[in-house]
């Protein structure tokens, strides 16, 4: 047991523990923000939306559908030329950003237009009959209405983005993913590898216990 122990470069393990919950918190914050608004812009865009534009609706959902479909990591390579250019870099976990936001906003925008269409049109009929402008109706009943579906959509997206941190890894980024491939898999130590692994599902067990205490406290239903 202290040979398997010490088989593992225990800092090295801890900072890409770091690195990894960095890009994941980091990356979380601009999915959140940039899913809500492309997921409100695609609601109240469509057939019969508050604000119905089918040209814009369209540019939006074909950029949405065109994000989401790219391999995560291709999406990473395509990207290197943006990153290089508002960065100055591909390596490290900062410079995975771009990729992760990219890849994981369209994705929570499509759970943000779910959880949408999922309020009940009653109310939104009874808010406009009682002279409710679009904005009210927005911020004070579709925005309340849909917050169990949007928190437990973000609970998907946040694991969604472990999985992206780590493939991010493989291509220099840092992170446990970086750490369970160069040090795990190409020399061959399999401890470092199922250490990584073990870390990587403790976190996300912790964001969905997370993610379900919230949604239920948030679910007036």
């Amino acid at each position: 047991m202290s040979e398997w122990v010490q088989s593992v470069d225990w800092p090295s393990m801890w900072l890409s523990t770091g690195q990894t919950l960095y890009m994941t918190a980091i990356s979380g914050v601009f999915t959140f923000f940039l899913g809500i608004a492309l997921g409100l812009l695609l609601y109240l865009t469509a057939k019969g939306g508050l604000y119905e534009n089918p040209i814009i609706y369209k540019l939006i959902a074909s950029f949405v559908n065109v994000f989401r479909s790219i391999p995560f990591i291709i999406l990473i390579i395509l990207l290197i030329p943006f990153t290089v250019l508002i960065l100055g870099t591909m390596i490290g976990a900062t410079a995975a950003l771009p990729s992760i936001i990219i890849g994981a906003a369209p994705f929570y925008a499509r759970l943000v237009e779910i959880g949408l269409r999922e309020v009940d049109k009653g109310v939104i009929e009874a808010a406009q009959a009682m002279g409710a402008t679009r904005l009210q109706i927005i911020w004070k009943v579709l925005l309340p209405e849909s917050l169990p579906s949007v928190s437990s959509g973000m609970t998907v997206a946040l694991i969604a983005l472990i999985g992206n941190t780590a493939m991010a890894g493989v291509v220099g980024a840092g992170g446990l993913g970086t750490i369970a491939y160069n040090e795990g898999f190409e020399a061959n130590n399999n401890t470092i590898t199922f250490i990584a692994t073990i870390i990587i599902l403790i976190i996300v067990f912790f964001i969905q216990y997370i993610g379900d205490r919230i949604t239920r406290h948030v679910d007036k239903r």
